[in-house]
């Protein structure tokens, strides 16, 4: 399939960039901000310092989501990292980032999301013996089922329920703003905070806020099913990173004003415990429900991102062709199904909290790769149409990478079995491109 027919087809029932930026918006908003606080707390202890950790992730998306603007709109088909590291540099590199998306990049995050989801629903309604794992898996199949139906249904459900997350952590900071009372409002700098900065307790934090503020390329995923993309995906990029970092400032705020540290660190459910101290026990549960209602939006924004890269995949390599079929709603039903079992499995079997880092680094790669692309593409094709370019060239792309090296440094150094793991699967990602790749194979719409 060409990526004219994308075009088309987005041209004709698809929609524009509310829908882009409301994937961005739910990609972003999941588990992350309602437990990354718990672990920051682990090794960060300053109030200024967790508020500057997210500053910095904030920046570092935004920065990120320039450049893929730029990226896009040069060749707006779905697929991500996958279609654009394919047509930037070759199709292996690409591939492999693919296999990344493929393997784990969706559908561990899916599986946290649906078991957070499981934990806040259950003890919300006081039924603390029952096993999350029910409700997340209904969920999970509730959502796939939703996103094998038409593309302006799952893109409908996806903006109503982003709308309604977005508005439900917004209240909570608010109310924790205003009403909290446990917390502490010293947000000023001590005298050794340069010392915090710099220490590895920051950079582990720093770890959590960036897995929290991944999903900020995720209206890349569905470029090809986005009326007028080269227009929409840039701006839906741009807005939904910068609504979510004033969204997390808030939230977070809020945590640190309403409820201890003490209560708060090393725990997962920190929007929880935050909400009791705001509204009281039942007040909290209630609105603990309501936070795991908002986690739905965060596993329909990656159940219809992450099957485009493995239906790309499908079209562009024979012996995958399986993954390109459609159903008669033009849905790739073999790649939704398959990325929302190895969720099922993985929230059946594994914990998907341990491979928050090792996801970390392995993402790391490929987005540094997308990023360094701008620049490669600006040498090597400087008369390339670019319908949007990149604000700050060629500063944000150079601090994205600055800013991404120093994360993959800090990776090896305090978790290096999590980013062996990483370099594993990239090793396995390459094998298995030989195994599977044929002459000829890939058609003619990469460079489009």
């Amino acid at each position: 399939m060409g990526n004219s027919i994308s075009n088309h087809q987005a041209s004709v029932k698809t929609p524009g960039w509310p829908a882009a930026a409301a994937i961005v918006i739910g990609n972003m908003v999941g588990i992350g901000v309602f437990t990354s606080l718990g672990y920051q707390l682990l090794g960060v202890s300053s109030n200024f310092s967790i508020l500057l950790l997210w500053v910095i992730g904030g920046f570092y998306a935004i920065c990120g989501a320039l450049c893929y603007g730029e990226l896009v709109a040069s060749r707006p088909r779905c697929g991500g990292e996958y279609h654009l590291l394919s047509s930037v540099y070759h199709p292996c590199v690409g591939f492999l980032a693919g296999w990344i998306s493929v393997t784990v990049g969706f559908a561990a995050p899916v599986a946290a999301a649906c078991g957070i989801f499981g934990e806040y629903f259950v003890q919300s309604i006081g039924l603390e013996n029952i096993n999350g794992k029910v409700p997340a898996v209904i969920m999970l199949l509730s959502v796939t089922a939703i996103h094998l139906m038409k593309l302006n249904v799952g893109g409908l459900f996806q903006i109503i329920m982003s709308i309604l997350k977005f508005g439900l952590v917004l209240l909570l900071a608010i109310s924790g703003i205003l009403l909290g009372t446990e917390g502490s409002w010293d947000f000023s700098p001590s005298e050794g905070e340069w010392n915090v900065i710099l220490s590895p307790g920051f950079a582990v934090a720093l770890f959590y806020v960036n897995y929290a503020y991944a999903g900020w390329n995720a209206a890349s995923y569905v470029a090809g099913e986005i009326k007028n993309p080269a227009k929409n995906i840039p701006k839906a990029l741009l807005l939904g990173t910068i609504s979510v970092l004033l969204l997390y400032l808030l939230i977070n705020i809020s945590f640190i004003v309403s409820a201890p540290k003490s209560e708060m660190k090393g725990q997962e459910e920190v929007g929880l415990i935050a909400a009791r101290y705001i509204f009281g026990q039942s007040g909290g549960n209630l609105i603990g429900g309501l936070v795991a209602f908002g986690l739905i939006s965060a596993v329909s924004a990656m159940t219809w991102a992450g099957p485009r890269v493995t239906q790309m995949i499908g079209q562009d390599y024979k012996n995958l062709s399986f993954f390109a079929n459609t159903n008669k709603n033009n849905t790739p039903i073999n790649s939704v199904l398959f990325q929302s079992l190895i969720a099922l499995v993985m929230l059946l079997l594994v914990d998907p909290d341990r491979i928050i880092i090792y996801l970390e680094f392995v993402l790391n790669l490929s987005l540094s790769a997308a990023v360094a692309g701008v620049i490669w593409l600006r040498i090597k094709e400087p008369n390339l149409s670019r319908p949007y370019r990149c604000f700050g060239y060629p500063l944000t792309p150079i601090l994205f990478l600055c800013m991404a090296i120093y994360v993959e440094w800090r990776l090896i150094q305090t978790r290096p079995v999590e980013s062996l793991w990483g370099l594993g699967t990239v090793c396995l990602g390459l094998i298995f491109y030989f195994c599977i790749r044929e002459s000829g194979d890939l058609k003619k719409n990469l460079n489009q």
